[in-house]
């Protein structure tokens, strides 16, 4: 509540009202990581930003983005993490116009009398019937919750809705809801929302699973003949290092791991959003000094090629002269030509490197071609990141989220593990998919063991955004609040490797997947 002499709140500056389609350039559609990096971007207009999701399902419910300061609340799907509502929940904290005339009209004589009360500065139905959006059809009656006295009334639009508090001694469905909205039993508009589709009613059946029509990362001001690289959808794994990248528009892109040169990357995908050099050893230890013998491994400590990251997911995003300094203090010996392909927006990264032996293709399926060369001079994609911007994660809003499909030779039998499916399920598939290759139960058993990564000590994360559990789950502040950790383990953000052929997981507390390597 402001008081008298207060400074008035920044404004944020006038956002213009699209009906199914956006506020100002905050669009639906919008992925979760491109509207954070957006909003981090202007932290004096936008102060505080607060996640509210569910710790143990964080990839099946919503994500909800709550713009405290500025009176917004934004829902994202749980799976997609793509924007599905928008939600003006305080009038006096933000301006809005509609074909340049303002959602609401101040006045200084209007703000002083209702300045107890900030909400009562919504929209009156008058000015949203007669002056904006004109005639439209019934909408819905809520009656108050059991000892209340007002209900809601809202208001539908196509891609637009209103709230309405209406006195429900006052209501009545043989009066016209004209008639109802203008008279004394009700005020001005509490909130608004700008979703797809004809009718709130009809919107809110579908709102977190109809696919949305809109691009992930709209192209906002780019200049004329700008082109940008079509959105990856999904990336399929194949097995025997051969994915399919599945776009928007575009034909999948057949990635072969140890084939497909950097040139044919940028061709199809785009430059990457940054590149990154400095090569991390310190797991090397895991090699036992002898020349790598590629057998089936189940187990990131038994398989060095699998394991040997620079953990490119936390050190891509300093500064660039940062990563020059760092490049140059490391180079020794052949590390120096390996580097990273970080692209952000599409949600990995690729691996540049000389070529490996490829991993074993899965069982029942073509057998894995051999590299035909083996010149030093020859890079190639290796290994390819596909980053799962788990809420609570360490990485968190790092990368846009990659989805993808597993597609082994059970798929026939209904063996098609995703993105979305917690780790253990997806491992029990695997285990079930290579038991021939085990030798006994004690190999099975040691082949299947996790490798812990602490990734709290690279380096403090470095944000304004509060992560909160689910609201219902944690009614208070103080107990939600969740520091960039879904370990619960004081902060350590430890996870867990669990290796399989070509594929190397891990795997937060959850039991959600935080990063798939294909390798």
């Amino acid at each position: 509540m402001l008081e008298m002499g207060d400074p008035p709140l920044k404004a944020v500056g006038s956002l213009q009202i699209q009906p199914e389609r956006a506020l100002g350039w905050i669009t639906l559609g919008s992925s979760l990581y491109h509207v954070i990096t957006r909003l981090k971007a202007s932290p004096e207009q936008f102060p505080t930003l607060e996640i509210s999701y569910t710790p143990s399902t964080p990839l099946s419910n919503p994500v909800i983005l709550s713009l405290a300061s500025n009176g917004l609340r934004l829902r994202f799907d749980g799976p997609d993490q793509r924007l599905r509502l928008i939600e003006i929940l305080d009038f006096s904290l933000v301006a809005v116009t509609y074909k340049n005339i303002d959602l609401v009209r101040r006045t200084k004589s209007s703000e002083e009398a209702n300045i107890e009360d900030p909400t009562q500065l919504g929209p009156s139905f008058k000015h949203v019937y007669n002056r904006l959006f004109g005639p439209t059809y019934a909408g819905e009656y809520i009656q108050p919750l059991s000892g209340k006295t007002t209900g809601t009334y809202v208001l539908s639009y196509p891609g637009l809705a209103f709230t309405f508090p209406v006195k429900h001694k006052s209501w009545s469905d043989k009066v016209d809801f004209v008639s109802l909205l203008s008279s004394n039993a009700t005020g001005p508009a509490l909130s608004m929302a700008i979703f797809s589709g004809n009718s709130w009613t009809e919107a809110r059946t579908t709102l977190y699973n109809k696919t949305p029509t809109l691009p992930r990362m709209p192209t906002i001001g780019g200049k004329l003949g700008e082109v940008t690289p079509d959105e990856v959808e999904e990336v399929r794994v194949l097995g025997g290092g051969k994915l399919e990248l599945v776009r928007r528009s575009l034909a999948p892109f057949a990635m072969t791991l140890n084939e497909t040169t950097p040139q044919d990357i940028v061709a199809e995908l785009g430059p990457p959003d940054a590149i990154y050099r400095k090569h991390d050893r310190r797991i090397s230890i895991h090699a036992t000094g002898h020349p790598v013998r590629r057998r089936v491994s189940m187990s990131p400590g038994l398989d060095p090629q699998a394991i040997d990251t620079d953990q490119s997911s936390i050190q891509s995003y300093t500064e660039d002269s940062d990563i020059e300094a760092e490049s140059r203090e490391d180079k020794t010996g052949d590390s120096t030509d390996e580097c990273f392909y970080n692209y952000l927006n599409h949600g990995f990264d690729i691996l540049i490197a000389r070529p490996n032996n490829k991993s074993a293709p899965f069982p029942g399926g073509a057998a894995a071609d051999s590299v035909s060369w083996n010149s030093s001079a020859l890079l190639v994609a290796t290994k390819i990141f596909l980053h799962g911007n788990v809420p609570g994660s360490f990485s968190f809003n790092r990368h846009r989220r990659s989805r993808w499909v597993i597609r082994t030779s059970n798929e026939s039998q209904g063996s098609v593990l995703t993105s979305e499916m917690k780790f253990q399920e997806i491992s029990s598939a695997l285990k079930d998919l290579w038991r021939d290759s085990y030798k006994d139960e004690h190999e099975e058993k040691q082949m299947q063991r996790g490798m812990v990564l602490n990734r709290g000590w690279e380096e403090s994360p470095e944000s304004s955004i509060e992560l909160l559990g689910d609201m219902e789950e944690s009614p208070t502040r103080e107990t939600a609040i969740d520091s960039f950790s879904a370990d619960g383990n004081g902060g350590l953000s430890n996870t867990e490797l669990f290796g399989f052929p070509g594929l190397l997981f891990e795997v937060l507390k959850n039991d959600t997947i935080s990063c798939l390597t294909v390798f």
